[in-house]
């Protein structure tokens, strides 16, 4: 058996492009899908990606550990960089895939079985839909609050808001006020039995992070994502030490050593990482083994396309310490046209059981996808009162 070529297929859905990556076989009928997805480097992707095929042209994507080593080490530079990792993780996925589908069972069949009976979805407010989530203002805690009552009517049990405003290294009051605002008006929505989450997306300096932290801690969140720069780790321990609220973090990582690094200052509680940017299922396994060794619970990040969160509910099926996964329904309206998954989603416990499909469980519709070819992303931008640059 070996690879005959690699292809990516790119589908529009505004904010970003997903990146979806197809190995062909030598064996007909026999693909694997993966995805590799990263906002404002499609090009970049698409053609890491070619690049790295030629590596493994002709070898045998059963050998899904030798190949990745390959796409790791060789060419010079390691794969530690996002480009490059997520190109890699991209192609990773689509080997499980062709792995699940040659034994005839699911991925997570592969790594053990299922550890769980099923796994609980939180949402984005407003469901994925950008203007709602990422453009909601803070100084509108009334909105955050409908929102969040939207919801739970669907069902959700959890959801994750960017009550947390653009702010500069060192600020007064008002950032903090409004964030305090908005999450205590979302409290006061939909009560004590909801579990809420607050991205702060890096946007604080590990000051105001902490700030941010000490001010959210009566409100009794899920965890509080991103508090400060992911380069900052002794920013994040320092915070995670002063709150009693979990901080969650890693999404921007990318490599095992990385993590080792977050881990071995507990810069956190939750590891967020990202199956499309940690180099996929393979160095995933091993960060997952390093969070056990550390007791850090796993909600991995998964804002992208329909393979990603095949990929993120295969993996929480077979690890232990996986607590939650991210989901998003309403980005763009052709998500599921795109797509049959092999997973069903209960609508009134947003809940999912084990997929029983080979691979991912996935077939891609490439005719769907084709109806949406790429289009630059929509751009994001922020600037602080003074015109200076700051985070997204």
């Amino acid at each position: 058996m070996k690879i005959e070529r690699i292809e990516t297929l790119v589908c529009y859905a505004r904010m970003r492009n997903w990146v979806f990556v197809k190995v062909i076989t030598d064996q007909p009928g026999l693909i694997g899908w993966g995805e590799a997805t990263l906002e404002w480097h499609t090009r970049g992707i698409a053609g890491t990606i070619e690049d790295l095929s030629q590596l493994l042209i002709g070898e045998d994507p059963r050998r899904v550990e030798y190949l990745w080593q390959m796409m790791w080490r060789q060419h010079f530079w390691h794969g530690s960089g996002v480009t490059r990792s997520t190109a890699i993780a991209g192609i990773d996925l689509a080997l499980w895939d062709i792995l699940g589908k040659v034994h005839g069972v699911p991925c997570h069949q592969l790594w053990g079985g299922p550890v769980r009976d099923y796994i609980r979805l939180y949402c984005h407010l407003g469901g994925g839909n950008m203007e709602s989530f990422y453009q909601t203002s803070t100084d509108n805690a009334s909105q955050f609050a409908e929102l969040a009552q939207k919801a739970v009517a669907d069902g959700f049990t959890a959801f994750k808001s960017m009550a947390v405003p653009p702010t500069m290294p060192i600020e007064g009051l008002k950032p903090i006020k409004a964030a305090e605002d908005c999450v205590s008006a979302m409290r006061e929505a939909v009560g004590d039995e909801v579990d809420i989450m607050v991205d702060g997306h890096a946007r604080p300096s590990p000051a105001m992070g902490l700030q941010f932290a000490q001010a959210l801690d009566p409100y009794g969140l899920y965890f509080f994502e991103e508090p400060c720069w992911p380069e900052s780790l002794d920013g994040l321990a320092r915070i995670n030490t002063a709150t009693t609220t979990p901080i969650a973090t890693g999404e921007r990582l990318t490599h095992l050593a990385a993590f080792r690094d977050l881990f071995e200052k507990r810069g956190c509680e939750i590891c967020q990482l990202d199956l499309t940017h940690c180099g996929g299922f393979t160095e995933a396994r091993r960060i997952a083994a390093l969070a056990d060794a550390h007791r850090i619970a796993l909600a991995p990040h998964n804002p992208q396309g329909p393979i990603s969160t095949a990929a993120s509910l295969e993996f929480g099926f077979s690890q232990p310490s996986y607590i939650i996964c991210e989901s998003v329904l309403d980005d763009v309206p052709w998500r599921q046209d795109v797509i049959e998954e092999g997973f069903v989603i209960d609508p009134v416990t947003r809940t999912v059981k084990p997929n029983g499909k080979p691979g991912l469980g996935i077939s891609i519709n490439e005719a769907e996808v084709k109806k949406h070819p790429f289009q630059q992303e929509t751009v994001q931008r922020v600037f602080y009162e003074d015109g200076a640059i700051g985070d997204w």
